[in-house]
């Protein structure tokens, strides 16, 4: 009996604490109980997986490592042709306007019968200046006639062959075209140069010359026509004791960006020099 008696109050005693235990972790007071008794078995996992992912990458590395280089290698390989298709790309399209903007010249200037020719070659020394044509006699070129873009004057034949022809840029130090310009009644002379840059000689000090004036063929000497556009004065060199003044020429055609060009074939130039004193 007392036996019995023992166990029933130790039944209730256990009930009695489980209960309370669970009145405390309801109410919250045991949290921190809680968190001091897990504290080392979430240590020990985060061990254990910090070991475990260590161990991972040690195996994996070298192969992960080997797929990401063959990967780049793959998308900069990519990237190169991107490139490359993007510069052709450009390329043609930049073709394709100068040759549209040709056509529209040409097609709006039928009286000077241009035919039109691709830039193949340019001479390579640094001191001349001289493109290679695509157009020859065997097409009607003859020597002398001139050359243009929709935007001015480019030179003019300086020789020709079957198949092919060669300009005599305006920059050529060789070049020399009468000139005037568009607001005075003047006449004077552009002179190429070796660095490419494009002088305006000759001209007499009561001309009044400002920047931004623009520079047109006067047809004086019979080697082109007249009023073909060649650039603007950018800058003015005027000394008292000087017979004649001079300036320096920004001309409207871009030379280094030549593509195609068209020439005028109905001009036939007039080689005046034996007339020349």
């Amino acid at each position: 009996m007392k036996i019995s008696l023992s166990n029933s109050w130790k039944t209730i005693t256990i009930l009695i604490i489980a209960i309370g235990l669970i009145l405390l972790a309801l109410g919250g007071y045991l949290g921190p109980v809680f968190a001091a008794a897990s504290r080392p078995v979430v240590l020990a996992q985060a061990w254990l997986s910090n070991r475990y992912i260590a161990f991972y990458q040690i195996i994996n590395s070298p192969q992960e490592e080997s797929e990401l280089r063959a990967r780049n290698i793959e998308l900069e390989n990519e990237v190169d042709q991107l490139q490359s298709q993007i510069i052709t790309l450009q390329q043609q399209l930049s073709e394709t306007q100068n040759l549209e903007a040709l056509l529209g010249f040409a097609g709006s200037n039928p009286q000077l019968q241009p035919v039109a020719a691709i830039v193949i070659g340019r001479d390579p020394s640094p001191f001349l200046h001289y493109l290679i044509l695509d157009q020859g006699s065997d097409d009607g070129i003859r020597k002398g006639m001139p050359v243009v873009t929709q935007s001015g004057l480019v030179g003019k034949i300086d020789a020709v062959i079957a198949g092919a022809s060669r300009v005599q840029l305006i920059t050529d130090p060789g070049s020399i075209v009468n000139i005037k310009l568009q607001t005075q009644k003047m006449d004077a002379q552009i002179i190429g140069s070796i660095t490419g840059e494009i002088s305006l000689e000759m001209v007499p000090q009561d001309i009044v010359m400002q920047s931004g004036d623009m520079i047109l063929t006067s047809g004086l000497g019979g080697s082109f026509p007249d009023d073909l556009l060649i650039g603007q004065v950018i800058s003015i060199r005027k000394l008292e004791n000087d017979l004649f003044q001079s300036a320096t020429v920004q001309p409207v055609v871009d030379f280094a960006q030549l593509q195609a060009v068209l020439i005028i074939t109905n001009f036939r130039p007039v080689d005046i020099t034996p007339l020349e004193p």
